[in-house]
């Protein structure tokens, strides 16, 4: 059992306590190794010896994406090139990519954290796992993977790019689990359906991540598929997959903090907000030799709690996201995140997981359109029907938002699928 109570159940003392001894010793790391890091410090006046404990924390300067960016690619690697075995970067789609390197030290931590994260799915040595996230630069494939076999369970390496092929090999080598992202699962969900083969297949549990998605979702998921689902998190900056991970009561993802030290700010003041208060999830690595990060900016909006939790961990733990403060759209002066979105659409069980927000301006007035898929019972000859339905859903997301949208219902299967993470916004007002 991957579980380690020594880890996972230490008193608040204790973690504080082993955490303060990691950081001391990152902070020395960066401060003698990245040039960059030792001018930012130098710059607020910081030196390593200042640093006596996590209480010190807020001393340090921030670290965000751009950092990352302005050193491209690898000027905040705190180690040797010839200690790096491994690198992986994001897509680059929002700007220039953001580079990572690992040491063998950094990937032995990585396979242990996500099969913690794999064994609170209940997950052991006798699963056949299938990974369906892409392999390659980004973290997801080979992070899944590489816990997965540090659990001793056996590996399918799916990837993604051939759904059908995919729920083949489900169905013909009995895998009883599969990680990927919530929206491409429930694209097999839909393919195992329309081939009849939901019944043929062994799957028990789901570890899904690399998007937010919501409580609704998952019950949707485990509704369809008579499985369990749990949510994985973790961002390529700050390690990958396994940052965190929720146990089977679903109340906050537990954060393996005796690696990963979290904060909570407010994204405006960037000062600290008190425990259960959202604010923007904040990281420092602590063991990390590639490339460790102090006071990583995720720009995820969430909450922490510190308290024990049922299962027995006394991990702290994050809530499910609300999105992301860069997500976050502004719509004639309201703030409305896709999530908001996604959970008034899943309570109303005509409406399908699948939409798509239209933004717009008109007549220098923002507009929202919101499309969702239904199923095509609605688009007979009983447009009453469609209309109502189109009220509904349109009364639905104004009280979950608080504003008025416009709604199009589309027949299924309109709203283009994803194998990796799901594109839920197109917004006009940043092509004009």
């Amino acid at each position: 059992m991957i579980w380690n109570e020594a880890k996972e159940c230490m008193s608040r003392d204790e973690m504080r306590e082993l955490q303060s001894k990691r950081l001391k010793k990152v902070v020395d790391r960066v401060y003698h190794n990245v040039e960059y890091y030792r001018k930012k410090m130098q710059a607020v006046g910081i030196e390593p010896g200042d640093i006596k404990g996590i209480e010190d924390l807020s001393k340090l300067p921030f670290t965000t994406k751009d950092d990352l960016r302005d050193t491209y690619p690898f000027g905040l690697f705190a180690a040797p090139q010839s200690e790096i075995v491994r690198i992986h970067a994001s897509s680059g789609t929002t700007g220039k990519a953001t580079v990572v390197g690992y040491t063998r030290k950094d990937i032995e931590i990585w396979s242990e954290c996500v099969a913690r994260a794999f064994s609170q799915a209940g997950l052991n040595r006798n699963d056949i796992i299938q990974v369906a996230y892409g392999y390659g630069l980004f973290t997801g494939g080979l992070g899944a993977h590489y816990g997965a076999e540090h659990l001793g369970a056996t590996v399918v390496p799916m990837s993604t790019g051939n759904t059908k092929k995919l729920t083949t090999m489900m169905k013909d080598f009995g895998a009883t689990a599969i990680a990927c992202t919530p929206s491409y699962l429930l694209h097999i969900a839909e393919t195992l359906e329309a081939d009849g083969d939901l019944d043929k297949i062994k799957l028990k549990a789901a570890i899904c991540g690399a998007e937010p998605w919501t409580e609704q979702m998952r019950l949707q998921i485990e509704e369809k598929l008579h499985i369990n689902a749990f949510d994985i998190y973790g961002l390529s900056e700050v390690m990958g997959p396994g940052v965190a991970c929720d146990c089977q009561y679903h109340k906050g993802l537990h954060v393996y903090e005796d690696h990963f030290l979290p904060e909570i700010v407010d994204p405006k003041t960037l000062q600290p907000v008190g425990e259960n208060e959202t604010g923007e999830l904040v990281f420092t690595t602590l063991t990390k030799e590639g490339i460790p990060l102090i006071r990583y900016r995720t720009k995820d909006l969430t909450s922490i709690s510190y308290d024990k939790c049922e299962c027995g961990r006394t991990l702290a733990r994050i809530s499910r996201f609300k999105g992301r403060s860069d997500d976050m759209l502004i719509i004639r002066g309201v703030n409305v995140f896709p999530s908001q979105v996604e959970a008034a659409l899943l309570e109303i069980g005509e409406a399908a997981p699948y939409y798509m927000l239209i933004v717009d301006r008109v007549n220098n007035l923002d507009t929202l359109e919101v499309q969702v898929e239904v199923d095509e019972k609605f688009f007979s000859d009983k447009i009453s029907e469609l209309e109502n339905l189109t009220k509904k859903i349109a009364h639905a997301i104004q009280q979950g938002i608080g504003l008025a949208v416009k709604v199009k219902l589309v027949e299924p299967k309109t709203i283009e699928r994803s194998m990796g993470k799901a594109v839920r916004v197109i917004d006009k007002r940043k092509l004009v």
